[in-house]
């Protein structure tokens, strides 16, 4: 009679639901076993090893994500396959054209070289991880080949590299495609968990922006003053909007009466269909807002304007219903504003900034002015009040060291200061007689 002990290792009885393991021809150990598979079905799979327990200890695994209810990846193919798949497939209808170009640029550039050839089912959050700090130590000239294209090399080529290694910004740009990629992959249960999630690249700090002053502000409107888009620039300084949606503005979304404006839409060059009227970047951004007076005003007199231009022109007037066109009515290019913009502000003697940087300077101005936050995120089409905070930190930093130091100076009064001491013979306040 034979015992358990007896019996060659590649024989033993396993308890049902524990698969099999036995020895093959070439000295390899197998393991298989039943586990759970996309679509609440079961698959028996095979995992192979150089010895029993190392079969064994692979089967256990998967079995043991099994019962927690993970399935097995049904990915085969590799990260590079799947990342063109997701654009051409999943991302396509999911983003702006003009994100989805920027995302195929990252996954083109970036995704496909270096991890490309991963399988998708094998990709680990080490293999995330060591190709980042690799790519965060690469020269960009040299490994795409800019160096060989110029007509003059000047970094790898010559034996001097100039180091242009990518910024924290465009690292955490590049983990966060790869994160979204893959949390399609988790959805659609191609693979059983995002590995990019557990890969740390750390929080890239904010871009530094220098908004304009109240003094910078009046000189740059001073200089606008006669131009044919002054009331738009009036307009970004005044209501902190975006470069798409004061160009996208109609005037049926004005009421110049009541001295509102409703933002609806964004206008933007695409690659496919030009300048193309979007919706607006988030759903909070759709909202109304309060016209100052001085707006309303130019507005008035950019109408008047506007109609003038439109009788000059005469059939050559392409009509778009836009507040602010060309002089033929044309939808006003976003890069030939910036352009507009660089030349007001070197007549203006002012420093360069960027367009955007007017939103930032309104939302500055109004910080200093104590306005609250809420209100400043509902002007600016924010989608929570965390945002306007975080971009305006530095703002309340300075606002709070003048508070500090305002209270500072009323502890450092003398207590016999005569302006400050309460005699308690002053009659109490009450209020006062309505006649």
């Amino acid at each position: 009679m034979t015992t358990p002990r007896d019996t060659p290792a590649s024989r033993r009885s396993r308890a049902n639901g524990d698969g099999t393991v036995y020895q093959r021809r070439d000295n390899r150990w197998e393991a298989a076993g039943y586990v759970l598979a996309p679509g609440n079905t079961r698959k028996r799979i095979r995992v192979y090893g150089t010895t029993r327990k190392e079969a064994l200890a692979k089967l256990t695994e998967k079995i043991v994500n099994s019962n927690r209810g993970l399935p097995v990846p049904s990915a085969q193919g590799s990260l590079g396959a799947y990342l063109t798949y997701w654009l051409e497939n999943v991302a396509v209808h999911q983003l702006r054209e003009n994100t989805h170009t920027r995302y195929t640029t990252c996954i083109s550039r970036y995704l496909i070289p270096g991890l490309g050839k991963k399988k998708l089912s094998k990709l680990s959050a080490k293999d995330v991880r060591t190709w980042l700090n690799q790519l965060r130590t690469t020269c960009q000239c040299c490994a795409r080949g800019i160096d060989t294209g110029r007509d003059e090399p000047r970094c790898c080529a010559v034996g001097s590299c100039c180091s242009k290694r990518l910024s924290p910004l465009t690292l955490a740009y590049i983990h966060s495609v790869l994160k979204s990629a893959l949390e399609h992959a988790v959805r659609e249960e191609e693979i059983p968990r995002n590995v990019a999630r557990n890969v740390r690249t750390g929080t890239p700090r904010p871009r530094r922006f220098e908004p304009l002053t109240a003094d910078e502000a009046r000189q740059l409107l001073t200089t606008t003053q006669g131009h044919r888009l002054h009331a738009l620039f009036e307009l970004a300084l005044h209501t902190g909007l975006r470069k798409g949606e004061l160009l996208g503005l109609c005037w049926e979304d004005l009421n110049l009466d009541m001295g509102t404006a409703a933002i609806r839409r964004t206008l933007q060059r695409t690659n496919t269909g030009g300048l193309t009227a979007l919706p607006t970047k988030t759903r909070a951004s759709e909202r109304r807002i309060v016209l100052p007076a001085r707006c309303l005003q130019s507005l008035k007199r950019h109408q008047e304007e506007q109609q003038h231009e439109r009788d000059t022109a005469g059939t050559t007037w392409q009509h778009n219903g836009y507040v602010f066109t060309t002089p033929q009515g044309r939808a006003i290019d976003p890069t030939n504003l910036t352009r507009t913009f660089t030349t007001l502000l070197r007549n203006a003697g002012l420093r360069r900034i960027r367009f955007h940087d007017l939103r930032h300077s309104t939302a500055t101005l109004l910080l200093e002015q104590g306005v609250e936050l809420v209100v400043i995120k509902e002007l600016l089409g924010h989608a929570h009040t965390g945002v306007t905070a975080t971009v305006y930190a530095h703002v309340r930093l300075r606002l709070q060291r003048d508070a500090i130091d305002l209270l500072g100076n009323a502890l450092d009064r003398p207590a016999n200061d005569e302006s400050t001491r309460d005699d308690g013979d002053d009659p109490p306040l009450c209020g006062a007689t309505v006649r």
